[in-house]
């Protein structure tokens, strides 16, 4: 069979002709559902999660997540709850201090006056070789919360104060001596302590004296505060139950840390800013994780100025969204429309929470042009092999 380079020309050009019909078609349709496929995370009044039911595990049931607008009545909402709740928890470390009881392993320095031959009583000790953690000249309250003295045998000290002691000793001593004069003092408080660990320039433990060990006292002991701290996340861990202090919204609501005590075996840690950051993406110059203050406060604006504010060649300003509790059972996605400069005053407002997501979305020309991007290797490869097969 022969054909003409007419023939072959006029064929080809209809072949050509109903197979970008047959494309364009193709390509319009692809464009007219853009919406649905473009890539993106676009949100709707409510957000869909497939989470596991308990009942039947092989069949994961949906969670629907409503969206909330930030508005002026949600961000005061939320700052009553959070004001309410750091209090409920101050109020129950907030005690009267007491004197300082004697207890295991505390030295105390014992002194009757004219009768230095009891100093030898006190035992001697190198000071040039002694060690930081090695007991001072004195009489050691054994494990038994006693303390033998000469002429006044054995005397159980454990619980007691300083000053009970003293009469305590003065008693036993009247039976040999007329009316000795003494004195009795803590010479090395060994026996309580309390932990603190770390954002802190010398995390360790905290020796308790005969000053109440209140929360300041325990962070200055431990060399004050480092430059990673995060002073609003401190966790306070006693007898098993852990309790969350923010130093810097008790001082804004006129609390005073002064009066939270900590007692024998507390564990106070101070969380670094680092662990509590919030992460931003989407359509922002700069996605990053952003960090609290040295306050502990990250409002939503703080975090986007973090990340040099939204793309505006791609960002969608009235799709903005924070997402909260992405592991929890609970998830919340918060929606803010910074359209209007205005709302970036709701934006100053609303604090973020550790682990938050920001989001920011696309505007349509961006999705349109991500989903041309994506169709047109498609479409030449398609005409190309097109062509080479005809």
């Amino acid at each position: 069979m022969t054909v003409s380079l007419g023939d072959w020309g006029s064929n080809g050009m209809r072949w050509f002709g109903r197979t970008a019909s047959v494309l364009t078609t193709v390509v319009a349709t692809a464009l007219l559902s853009a919406c649905v496929v473009a890539p993106g995370m676009r949100m709707t009044s409510s957000a869909t999660l497939p989470v596991s039911s308990a009942d039947d595990a092989a069949q994961p049931a949906e969670l629907q997540i409503p969206i909330t607008d930030i508005d002026a009545s949600l961000i005061e909402r939320m700052r009553n709850a959070t004001a309410q709740a750091s209090v409920d928890h101050v109020r129950a470390l907030m005690v009267k201090p007491s004197p300082y009881t004697l207890g295991v392993g505390d030295v105390l320095q014992i002194t009757v006056w004219d009768h230095p031959e009891l100093a030898a009583a006190l035992g001697t000790q190198p000071q040039t070789n002694s060690r930081p953690y090695d007991p001072v000249q004195g009489f050691l309250v054994d494990d038994n919360g006693n303390i033998q003295i000469p002429y006044a045998g054995s005397i159980h000290v454990e619980g007691r104060r300083a000053d009970e002691v003293q009469q305590l000793v003065y008693n036993e001593l009247a039976k040999v001596f007329i009316k000795p004069q003494v004195t009795v003092r803590v010479a090395s408080f060994r026996a309580k302590q309390v932990f603190v660990d770390g954002e802190v320039h010398t995390p360790g433990a905290v020796p308790i004296n005969d000053i109440p060990m209140s929360l300041y006292e325990a962070i200055n002991r431990a060399g004050g505060f480092s430059s990673s701290a995060d002073q609003s996340r401190m966790i306070l861990v006693r007898d098993g139950v852990s309790y969350s202090l923010n130093l810097s919204r008790m001082l804004d609501s006129d609390q005073n840390p002064s009066r939270v005590l900590l007692k024998n075996g507390d564990l106070l840690r101070v969380v670094s800013r680092d662990d509590n950051g919030v992460f931003v993406m989407g359509e922002v110059n700069r996605p990053l994780t952003a960090v609290p203050m040295k306050s502990g406060k990250l409002t939503l604006s703080d975090a986007l100025s973090q990340a040099g504010s939204l793309n505006t060649s791609s960002a969608d300003a009235a799709q903005l969204y924070v997402i909260r509790g992405s592991l929890d059972t609970k998830p919340q996605v918060f929606h803010l429309n910074a359209h209007s400069p205005v709302s970036m005053l709701l934006a100053n407002q609303f604090e973020l929470q550790p682990k938050d997501v920001v989001y920011v979305d696309g505007n349509g020309l961006v999705r349109f042009s991500r989903v041309l991007s994506l169709l047109l290797p498609a479409i030449n490869a398609g005409l190309t092999a097109a062509v080479v097969t005809k």
